[in-house]
């Protein structure tokens, strides 16, 4: 047996009364997802522990069958693992989105979905003015880097910028937890206000708001960590040779500690115009020579972010129709069984323009299993499946049972 999860990050939603009370998902043409949960299992996953917050990092280890608890360090350590960048004992990594900030306003957390090659100028740009032995920026995709101090400490509180578009930043600066992270959490503020003040008219600034596009304008540092120690999945599940695929540094970089092997499809953007037949066809070459495929699809998060229904309804749209369909049938075709999951990794309602941490609906399809009374994939319907309400590991526990 082969095993494919299918992630459409941020994928369900909350029943809005403008929309006859439908999510995006309940409202969505989908005729492949609602034939698979016809075919497979459902139920829903509850994905973020109690103890955390509910963000991709956490849910998408959650879904991959690890104690987040246990393994947790935060979002940048597994973003310097996608790009490649060696942690030394002591050093602390953080995501590092490039933000937009209008007066005291944080507008958004991306800039306008800033193209990497801009990005990289920027970043460049830090590093010859703010960087030194101790303090260093590495590149990522798009809004999306890695800052790494050394000697830094994790008792710091960081807001996520994607959590408060549209609400004033200076109450939301990194504060220390307690007194061994004050230092650090001085450091990042000092960061925060050189880089709006050597950011506001860079060239690729000025550039941008000469275009009417909004400018990357600061930085915004948060999920800091060290190192994690993580056991691989064939450790955990004796998964032998398994792949992920994702526009997503993040998902990368868990992929790289769990073992796996990241394949980068070109075309791939992590927005609504990504490249999903490549995604697939990737996907489906990857099961020739893999056991287990993780196939991440990032667009209807960025949908919720943005606050736009419709477009979050268009990328499930998509999903379904340049992925899912693709994949049923090559692997009913295949010599070798597959059995094929669809979830997604969080809530990102559109209204509320976040993550939340209510339960997710999946299904899991497996060739030859006698499929529940379930006849469509949405939040409500999955509820009734027989799996019930399940919770971290044992999500990857019913995928691989026998």
């Amino acid at each position: 047996m082969k095993y494919i999860i299918l992630l459409g990050d941020g994928m369900s939603d909350q029943p809005e009364a403008e929309f006859g009370g439908k999510t995006p998902l309940m409202a969505a043409r989908k005729p492949n997802m609602d034939l698979l949960a016809k075919m497979g299992r459902s139920g829903v996953l509850k994905t973020i522990p109690d103890s955390l917050h509910p963000g991709s990092e956490v849910a998408n280890l959650a879904v991959l069958g690890y104690d987040v608890e246990a393994v947790y360090e935060g979002r940048g350590v597994i973003e310097a693992a996608s790009i490649g960048v060696e942690l030394q004992e002591g050093d602390l990594a953080m995501r590092c989105n490039l933000v937009t900030l209008t007066g005291d306003i944080i507008l958004n957390h991306s800039a306008g979905h800033i193209s990497t090659e801009e990005a990289d100028q920027l970043i460049q740009h830090l590093n010859e003015h703010l960087g030194n032995d101790r303090v260093r920026f590495y590149t990522g995709v798009s809004y999306r880097h890695l800052l790494v101090i050394k000697g830094g400490n994790k008792n710091v509180t960081c807001i996520p910028p994607h959590d408060v578009p549209g609400k004033k930043y200076h109450p939301l600066l990194p504060k220390a937890t307690n007194s061994s992270g004050q230092e650090t959490a001085q450091l990042l503020n000092e960061l925060i206000s050189r880089s709006n003040e050597l950011l506001e008219n860079h060239p690729v600034n000025l550039t941008r708001k000469s275009l009417g596009k909004v400018p990357a304008n600061s930085i915004w540092p948060w999920s800091p960590g060290y190192k994690p120690a993580m056991k691989s999945l064939k450790e955990l599940f004796g998964i032998q040779h398994g792949a992920v695929i994702s526009a997503v540094d993040l998902i990368q970089g868990i992929g790289v500690y769990a073992g796996l092997d990241v394949i980068k499809v070109e075309g791939a953007t992590g927005l609504y115009t990504t490249n999903y037949e490549g995604k697939a066809e990737a996907a489906i070459k990857a099961l020739e020579d893999h056991d287990f495929v993780y196939l991440h699809v990032e667009a209807s998060d960025e949908a919720g972010h943005e606050g736009d229904y419709e477009l979050k309804l268009r990328c499930i749209e998509y999903l379904d129709q340049r992925i899912l369909k693709q994949l049923m049938e090559v692997c009913s075709k295949m010599k070798e069984p597959v059995t094929i999951a669809m979830l997604p990794d969080h809530p990102t309602p559109w209204k509320l323009r976040t993550h939340t941490r209510d339960a997710v609906p999946f299904t899991i399809y497996r060739p030859g299993t006698e499929p529940d009374a379930v006849d469509r994939y949405d939040e409500a319907a999955t509820k009734q499946g027989s799996y019930g309400l399940l919770s971290g590991k044992e999500f990857m526990e019913a995928l691989l049972k026998a």
